[in-house]
């Protein structure tokens, strides 16, 4: 038992170190993205595998970014996605510990005890359960060819979230994310409002403002053009402190699209 748990202190150490990086960054954004606006362009969309995503917001990304505009990105290329830690593969983890340990669940600190910290593998997979459902439900990618959408959370990942790896790992950045993003509300605000997905026309002010009295935040407002050119709601972008736990108010816009002077909210 003394060797395990050395062992199990030995993965321990070597994950918070590989995690640990100086910040490079200021402020996160937390980017919303209509689906609606995404698929009523010219290149058109895919549903994910899982089927139809929910016509909501869903989420593009949680971005780290500087005060002065400029933003860190692909800041550990020894740091991959590893799905398993957004995933957790019962069968994997029988495989692994069938010789030497009866659990049978994929969560729960009594069946981590009983493992261990036999690797980092299975310590990985036991620290996730149920994400997978939230990421397809609220983390939707709807890019052609249609995917499971783990090649898009990889790319997120990989370009974002390893540059903030030292407050992240894997599991927690997806679930800052999905927490941040269920925290506001955009739709219900927007609708609250009379500013409803329907095809209509709405101005700038009548967007932000709906979204700034149903939230307590002003999000800059990124637009695209539907097949005939015209302007539509096509993503939000909220500032978030350097924690990645609050809303704060943005101290620099992106460099996203500017809408025209009547803005489409597309049905999906």
């Amino acid at each position: 038992m003394a060797a395990r748990l050395s062992l199990a202190l030995l993965f321990v150490l070597a994950a918070v170190a590989g995690r640990a990086a100086a910040q490079d960054y200021d402020f996160f954004f937390l980017v919303l993205q209509w689906p609606g606006s995404y698929c009523d362009t010219k290149q058109s969309c895919c549903y994910p595998k899982s089927g139809k995503p929910a016509a909501d917001f869903g989420i593009h990304g949680l971005w780290p970014n500087r005060n002065d505009g400029t933003y860190p990105q692909n800041c550990n290329p020894n740091d991959e996605f590893d799905p398993s830690k957004v995933r957790c593969d019962p069968i994997l983890l029988l495989a692994l510990v069938s010789s030497w340990s009866p659990c049978r669940c994929c969560s729960g600190s009594a069946c981590l005890r009983l493992l261990g910290f036999r690797s980092r593998v299975t310590l990985t997979h036991w620290q996730v359960s149920d994400l997978m459902s939230s990421l397809r439900a609220k983390w939707p990618t709807l890019a052609c060819p249609s995917s499971d959408g783990l090649t898009f959370w990889g790319h997120e990942w990989d370009k974002h979230g390893t540059c903030a790896s030292d407050i992240f790992d894997e599991h927690s950045y997806f679930q800052a994310a999905l927490s941040l993003r269920d925290q506001l509300g955009v739709l219900s605000a927007l609708t609250s409002a009379g500013v409803n997905p329907d095809g209509g026309y709405y101005t700038l002010g009548q967007i932000k403002g709906a979204i700034q009295q149903g939230t307590g935040f002003l999000p800059f407002v990124e637009c695209n053009r539907d097949e005939s050119g015209n302007s539509q709601l096509y993503q939000l972008y909220f500032c978030i402190n350097a924690s990645g736990d609050s809303f704060i108010e943005c101290p620099v816009s992106p460099g996203g699209r500017a809408c025209g002077n009547r803005i489409e909210f597309p049905a999906f």
